[in-house]
């Protein structure tokens, strides 16, 4: 195998692991099981803003997008080199060791360098959290991806054939859970400065209710949307979680 295709190839794995790991961490950490959100550690003005707390996870997954986006690119350009025998398994070690390096990156840099968010933060222990997380899905990912790229290793190549296309789906299919909410979640929408409360008021159809609205009127939280919520863009809504729609984080940003 061409040394150079090589080292396109593991960095495209690499790539495809580290956003895997990313869309991991935001999914189950700030959507399913709301652990924590990107800047929770933030307790000053303007970072513990509801707002604040939206863009800031809205740019995290955004950039995601992007690295997952650089792997897939590598991956292409090197394709050719996915004939090679043992090409399954050289994707999907680099890809176990960029999954697991994501999560050493994210405790060693967001949890206890910058305290921007720990693991837990409603407990009293949250370092016991972080270290068993940093274990569970750092070290021992980063080990078995090693293992897989151990040169004589005892499995058999050929039964990582499906690494390349598997890698592909994995970080399209986390990327698309990362951007839309399950059908009986609460639904947060941010509306342009501009546009006065009743014109979402107004919008809202039979079974959608109000939770939570902030004093200026700006950010909203509803329940009984689902992922219906594309109509309020059109509306004033400049973001609404759970839709495809990113522009909605820029926009904001933006203003």
């Amino acid at each position: 195998m061409n040394v150079l295709r090589l080292q396109r190839f593991g960095g495209a794995g690499f790539l495809l692991g580290f956003a895997a790991g990313g869309f991991f961490d935001g999914i189950l950490l700030h959507q399913i099981l709301q652990w924590h959100h990107l800047l929770s550690g933030m307790g000053a003005p303007p970072f513990d803003d509801l707002r604040a707390q939206i863009v800031a996870d809205g740019v995290f997954h955004a950039l995601m997008y992007l690295i997952g986006a650089v792997g897939l690119w590598r991956l292409l350009r090197a394709r050719a080199a996915l004939a090679t025998p043992e090409a399954g398994r050289e994707l999907a070690g680099h890809a176990l060791v960029g999954f697991g390096a994501w999560h050493m990156v994210d405790a060693i840099l967001s949890h206890w360098l910058l305290g921007i968010h720990r693991i837990r933060m409603d407990v009293p222990n949250p370092l016991l959290w972080d270290l068993l997380w940093f274990a569970l899905f750092g070290v021992l990912f980063i080990a078995a991806g090693l293992a897989l790229l151990r040169r004589h290793s005892r499995v058999a190549p050929g039964l990582y054939a499906w690494a390349a296309p598997a890698a592909a789906v994995a970080v399209l299919a986390a990327a698309l859970a990362a951007a839309r909410a399950p059908e009986d979640a609460a639904v947060t929408v941010v509306m342009r400065p501009d546009v006065p409360a009743t014109a979402l008021l107004n919008q809202l159809r039979e079974g959608e209710r109000v939770v939570w609205r902030s004093a200026s009127g700006d950010v909203w939280v509803l329940s009984g949307v689902g992922n219906a919520g594309w109509r309020l863009y059109g509306h004033g809504a400049l973001l609404v979680s759970g839709t495809l729609l990113p522009a909605g984080c820029a926009a904001w940003t933006r203003t």
